[in-house]
């Protein structure tokens, strides 16, 4: 890790095992002051067991969470964890919240969260790469499971390689699910597991689902995580790969991952791309 391990880190915890995880590997990398601000109906409260301070507040509270970090004295911070999509047309924004909203022309997760970062920035906070901390969960290229791809899944991969790093270039999603050349799904602001089910249902069993991040992705926020709930959407519609970038996607609880995809004969598979060694 080429930054220094900060004596003190502030993290902005949306849902998931993805906070928790990342203040448990901070602590054993050395971290020892852990700082969090949670999201009320999003975090999973079982980090306050994982960090000494938890401030909890309401989805669009921007001026209550720059002034909650102002506060803690933490001067780097990772955002980890997701936030349900549809809560963001559905919140209640106070006044710093809705004037970011409205400098921005397109919004969408980088723009939203690099403004939230430029805000940070302003009271002397930095935002670090989401993967800090987390980076022996992000697999070197090659076949993770037991089952390797077959000629036509492999031929599939390539195929949403491709589509893949086109639509989440345009900021519309990481996730394309393909069978038999056929592009099942692209996912946009509904999410992976959404979009995982909608191709189920065009498609039934045996799709292949491929998950990217963006070329020149801003490795501070939204970066491609695969964890126990992509497994179990994947197990719903019998899907039969799921191939996800090397090196640029976490894999959440890595071993209970590959132990399901192992039991659902799924083969899981770390792709290299021209950005894998950068």
């Amino acid at each position: 890790m080429d930054i220094p391990i900060p004596e003190s880190l502030g993290i902005i915890a949306g849902k998931g095992v993805y906070p928790r995880l990342l203040a448990d590997s901070a602590r054993k990398q050395g971290v020892k002051r852990l700082y969090a601000v949670a999201f009320r109906k999003e975090t999973d409260p079982v980090l306050e067991k994982y960090a000494d301070q938890v401030d909890w507040l309401y989805l669009g509270q921007l001026g209550a969470m720059l002034e909650a970090f102002k506060a803690s004295g933490v001067k780097q911070v990772v955002m980890a964890g997701q936030i349900t999509p549809t809560h963001l047309f559905r919140i209640r924004m106070d006044g710093p919240m809705i004037s970011l909203l409205s400098r921005l022309r397109v919004r969408n997760a980088e723009t939203i969260f690099g403004a939230v970062g430029d805000e940070l920035r302003k009271i002397g906070v930095e935002l670090l790469p989401a993967s800090l901390f987390m980076e022996h969960t992000m697999p070197e290229a090659g076949v993770l499971s037991a089952r390797a791809p077959t000629e036509q899944e492999s031929a599939d991969i390539e195929l949403g390689l491709k589509v893949a790093k086109t639509t989440s270039g345009l900021d519309i999603g990481q996730t394309v699910v393909i069978k038999n050349g056929t592009i099942l799904a692209v996912e946009a602001f509904e999410g992976t597991d959404a979009a995982i089910a909608r191709a189920g249902e065009l498609g039934g069993a045996g799709a292949v689902v491929v998950k990217v991040a963006k070329r020149g992705h801003d490795m501070r926020f939204d970066i491609p995580v695969v964890g126990e709930h992509t497994m179990k959407s994947l197990r719903r519609i019998r899907a039969s790969v799921l191939a996800v970038e090397a090196k640029r996607t976490i894999l959440l609880d890595r071993e209970v991952v590959v132990g399901e995809a192992d039991r659902q004969g799924l083969c899981l598979v770390a792709v290299k791309t021209e950005e894998t060694t950068e």
